[in-house]
């Protein structure tokens, strides 16, 4: 026992600095991880009280491009089947289908990663057109795939769903970019 009790006082420097550590490179992920779970929340309680026509803003589009824009593609691509299948566990329609659909466009968002820019696209229009597009390629793919097998027009139903979501995505998506424009003090018609 006494032997024990000396190794943990003598190792316990440096498994205090090995968790300090451990908590700085993981700080990033924890704070992604409870925003993601609060834009959860959101999403499914208070963005259907907003609905215009039926049609819903897609938050995590816009928190997906500014993964990609902060982080790069890798992290927006895992980002993005992370919070689609968190999304498919709480609708339990298409089980994967926000997987997939969110994937894609995290992938597509990472291509317009630049590290020395970042700051200056998220507070200018270029992010709501890359929330806009990323909306539309989201928006499609879920849809093409969601409406195969049901007794409407599929490809006319896709296109008037995704052009309205992602019309109204990209209105909402002018909120950040004002915040971000005032926070990194950037011109927002740059």
């Amino acid at each position: 026992m006494n032997f024990l009790l000396r190794l943990f006082l003598l190792l316990s420097p440096f498994l205090g600095t090995f968790l300090i550590i451990l908590r700085k490179e993981m700080q990033p992920y924890i704070r992604s991880a409870l925003v993601v779970i609060g834009l959860l929340l959101l999403q499914t309680t208070f963005l259907p009280f907003i609905a215009l026509g039926g049609y819903l803003p897609d938050l995590f589009i816009l928190y997906l491009v500014y993964i990609a824009l902060r982080r790069g593609q890798i992290e927006a691509t895992i980002s993005g089947f992370i919070i689609g299948l968190l999304q498919d566990i709480i609708t339990t329609q298409f089980f994967g289908l926000a997987a997939l659909s969110k994937t894609i466009a995290g992938f597509i968002a990472g291509y317009f990663f630049n590290e020395n820019t970042a700051e200056q696209t998220l507070g200018s229009y270029r992010y709501v057109l890359l929330v806009a597009l990323c909306a539309v390629v989201h928006n499609f793919i879920y849809f093409i795939i969601f409406f195969q097998g049901s007794n409407v027009p599929i490809f006319f139903s896709t296109i008037e769903r995704t052009i309205g979501m992602a019309l109204y995505t990209s209105v909402i998506s002018v909120l950040p970019m004002f915040f971000y424009s005032r926070k990194y003090n950037t011109p927002w018609a740059q």
